[in-house]
C-alpha cells in the first residue's frame, strides 16, 4: 500500500516574522486562505487514504497541528520528543509504518511546499510508486525541470536513461550538488542535464530502513529499539531515551546523497519551495514588477514589492522596488527582495542575544 509522510517539523526562520517557534511557516496561510499543512494534506487526500497519511513533527506542536486538520486522529502523526533533523524524523514515520504494513510504499513530502498543478503532481506520483514497486531496492525522487537559474535549490545531475513510460523520462541519478552560485546554475540550465531537487523521495519501506542500517547504523539501532517498543507500556520512554541520543542529520546528507541506486522522474507542476519571502513574493505575482499587498497600501513609485501588514494599519511607501516590507505586532522586516535569505541570520543574531521573545 502506499503511504505518505509530510515533513512538519520545520521552523520556518527565512519566514520570519510571519513564522515563530510557536507558530512556524506551515500553521500559516501565507499563500492563499489556507495554511501550508492544509494545502499540502488537501493535495494527498486525493490521491491517498488519510489513514495512510503521517504528519511527522515535534511533540509540542501537535495542539497546533490537531488545531489545523481536526478529523485527524493519534493514527496520522509521528511526534518526535526533541528536534533531531530529518533524517531521524523520516526514520520514527518509517519504523511506525513497518509496524503497519511491512510492504508500504512511502512518499516523504514537505509541508511548506507549493504546487500549482495538482493533478500532475498526484499523476506523477502515481508514476514514482509504481516505478518504486517493480524497483524495490531503489530510491526515487522527483525532479524538477528547472525553469531558470535558480542558486537556493539543490540540483540532481542526471544520469543515463532507465526507460521512458509514455511521456514520462526515467533516469539514474549521477549526483547531487549543493546550491550553486549564479554562474553555476547558469551552466547547469545550459547543459540540460540537471534538475531541482524537490526533495519529494519514494521508498519501500524496508528499503529506507536498510539504508539507515548500512548508512546510519548508530540511527538504525535507536530506531530498531523505538519500534520494538511500540504498543507497549514502555514506548513513550524508550522513545524518549532512544530518540535523544540520535546524531542529528538530515536525510539529504545521511541517507540520499550516499545511497547508489537511486532514479529520477523530471517533472514540469509548477513546484516551489516556501522557504524565503522571495519565492512566496514569485509564487503570489509572477511578474517581477509588480506589487503584491496584503493591507491598507497608498505607495508612489513602488514596483515588485511585498508588503504585509495589520489589517487596520495603513502603509505608505514611496520609492521602493523589490523590496520585502513585513509588520506584525511587535517586529517590523524590511529587506531587498534578493536578500530574503538573510532573514535567516537576523533569527540566529536574536537567539545569540537571549531575544527570546521576537522568536
Amino acid at each position: 500500500m502506499f503511504y505518505a509522510v509530510i515533513m512538519a517539523g520545520g521552523t520556518g526562520t527565512r519566514l520570519w516574522p510571519i513564522s515563530r517557534k510557536n507558530k512556524p511557516k506551515q500553521s500559516q496561510a501565507i499563500i492563499g486562505r489556507r495554511t501550508l499543512l492544509q494545502a499540502t494534506f488537501s493535495r494527498l487526500s486525493r490521491a491517498v487514504d488519510k489513514d495512510h497519511i503521517l504528519i511527522t513533527a515535534g511533540r509540542k506542536s501537535y495542539r497546533d497541528l490537531k488545531a489545523q486538520l481536526p478529523k485527524l486522529s493519534a493514527v496520522n502523526f509521528s511526534l518526535e520528543p526533541e528536534r533531531r533533523d530529518t533524517a531521524a524524523a523520516l526514520g520514527l514515520a518509517a519504523v511506525i509504518l513497518e509496524r503497519r504494513d511491512p510492504e508500504a510504499v512511502l512518499s516523504c513530502v514537505y509541508s511548506d511546499h507549493y504546487i500549482l498543478d495538482e493533478d500532475e503532481y498526484r499523476r506523477v506520483a502515481r508514476v514514482a510508486e509504481h516505478l518504486v514497486a517493480r524497483n524495490p531496492e531503489h530510491t526515487v525522487i522527483l525532479g524538477m525541470s528547472p525553469a531558470y537559474p535558480e542558486t537556493g535549490y539543490g540540483y540532481i545531475e542526471r544520469a543515463r536513461l532507465l526507460e521512458k513510460q509514455g511521456n514520462d523520462e526515467i533516469y539514474h541519478v549521477r549526483r547531487f550538488v549543493e546550491k550553486p552560485d549564479l554562474k553555476t546554475a547558469q551552466s547547469y540550465i545550459a547543459s540540460g542535464k540537471y534538475l531541482w531537487n524537490s526533495g519529494m523521495f519514494f521508498w519501500k519501506v524496508k528499503t529506507l530502513l536498510s539504508l539507515f542500517g548500512e548508512l546510519l547504523p548508530d540511527t538504525y539501532k535507536r530506531l530498531h529499539k523505538i519500534q520494538a517498543a511500540l504498543g507497549t507500556k514502555d514506548a513513550s520512554r524508550v522513545l524518549q531515551e532512544q530518540y535523544s541520543k540520535i546524531k542529528p542529520i538530515s536525510i539529504d546528507y545521511g541517507i540520499v546523497e550516499k545511497t547508489k541506486k537511486i532514479l529520477t522522474i523530471p517533472a514540469e507542476f509548477g513546484w516551489s519551495d516556501v522557504g524565503q519571502w522571495q519565492a512566496v513574493k514569485e509564487i503570489l505575482t509572477p511578474e517581477q514588477a509588480k506589487n503584491y499587498i496584503r493591507c491598507r497600501h497608498v505607495g508612489l513609485d513602488t514596483d515588485g514589492s511585498l508588503i504585509y501588514a495589520p489589517a487596520k494599519k495603513l502603509v505608505a511607501t514611496i520609492g521602493l522596488r523589490d523590496m520585502v516590507v513585513i509588520d506584525t505586532e511587535d517586529v517590523l522586516l524590511i529587506c531587498p527582495k534578493n536578500r530574503s535569505q538573510d532573514v535567516k541570520k537576523i533569527v540566529q543574531k536574536l537567539e545569540a542575544e537571549g531575544a527570546k521573545k521576537y522568536l
